[in-house]
């Protein structure tokens, strides 16, 4: 899957939130990126030891969690990683676009306010 047909799965992916979802991306200021690998700044940002894998970085306030103080910031941003993904789905046999819709639901999950041990609680 070339970097443009990824993008498209992603897009799809956005496209197909239930219109609450969606709108309330949207009313939270969130930009949907895809890049091809994490830096060593977005694993810094983990804190996640060199060599992790990261299929996506949700960075931001979730709405639950912004107070009178929050103002002046950076739209939040979730980054899905092309690269990763692939090599994730050429060694496990996943199909492509349903890891992306996977990693784009769980990245949206934390803009929500939902940690990772709570998605695994949940079956994620």
């Amino acid at each position: 899957m070339n970097a443009s047909e990824f993008e498209q799965v992603v897009s799809a992916v956005l496209d197909g939130l239930p219109p609450d979802f969606a709108e309330k991306l949207e009313e939270g200021n969130v930009g949907v990126v895809v890049r091809a690998s994490p830096t060593p700044a977005d694993l810094q940002a983990l804190g996640a030891r060199k060599g992790t894998t990261l299929l996506g970085l949700y960075h931001g306030v979730p709405p639950a969690k912004r107070g009178y103080h929050y103002s002046l910031v950076l739209p939040d941003t979730i980054t899905i990683y092309r690269e990763p993904i692939l090599g994730f789905c050429t060694q496990t046999g996943r199909p492509v676009p349903d890891m992306i819709r996977e990693v784009v639901l769980h990245e949206i999950a934390h803009h929500f306010g939902i940690s990772d041990a709570r998605l695994r609680e949940l079956g994620y």
